[in-house]
């Protein structure tokens, strides 16, 4: 009679098992995978960060069929206003530091720390501020690629948020950016690494 060692392998060796990330994906569980593999290799990610003093800092890491790969660095104050992405679904986390994410009109807060995935669909709303006094850095990847970004500012509900939450940090708008919303689309935005690369 065989064991389930000798069927299946060493259960414990099951990494090597697995089927890496499809160098272009199509499923959300896939994006969530190419996002990991990204986020697993500071390598590929950590040298090319940068800050900028007024906005939010973008840099283009990757494109494909249909998804843009995007890394952004976030200073103490910085945030990104109350806004959703357009038709875009999406994966993000965050790499160092910490952001916090309010969604549901503000009224529900989530502090978001290196490790989890966070997915969304298109029409989700949120903001997404770093309220520490330590610089952050955060991996997000859309699909289809981002084009738009629609912000929520500027509505009586939005104010009255804002005042029923008077611990909201004042967030530092990121300025408007260089093309049809899109973050980055400016001279930063430099496509770097290949798609498929192995740490």
């Amino acid at each position: 009679m065989y064991s389930d060692n000798e069927i299946a392998g060493d259960t414990t060796a099951l990494p090597h098992r697995m089927t890496p990330p499809a160098e272009h994906p199509c499923t959300v569980a896939g994006f969530a995978g190419l996002l990991r593999s990204v986020a697993d290799c500071p390598e590929q990610w950590a040298p090319l960060v940068g800050y900028d003093p007024t906005s939010r800092w973008y840099r283009r890491l990757r494109t494909g069929p249909g998804y843009e790969l995007w890394l952004l660095s976030w200073l103490p104050g910085q945030g990104s206003g109350r806004h959703d992405h357009g038709d875009a679904h999406g994966v993000f986390t965050v790499l160092a530091g910490e952001l916090t994410e309010f969604t549901a009109g503000l009224a529900a807060r989530r502090a978001l720390r290196p490790g989890p995935t966070r997915v969304f669909a298109p029409g989700y709303v949120h903001e997404m501020v770093n309220a520490s006094l330590e610089p952050a850095v955060s991996l997000h990847l859309y699909h289809p690629g981002l084009t738009t970004m629609p912000m929520h500012t500027g509505t009586a509900e939005a104010a009255a948020e804002r005042a029923a939450h008077p611990g909201l940090p004042a967030v530092r708008q990121p300025a408007a950016p260089a093309a049809a919303g899109v973050p980055g689309a400016g001279a930063a935005a430099r496509t770097a690494g290949r798609p498929g690369r192995s740490c």
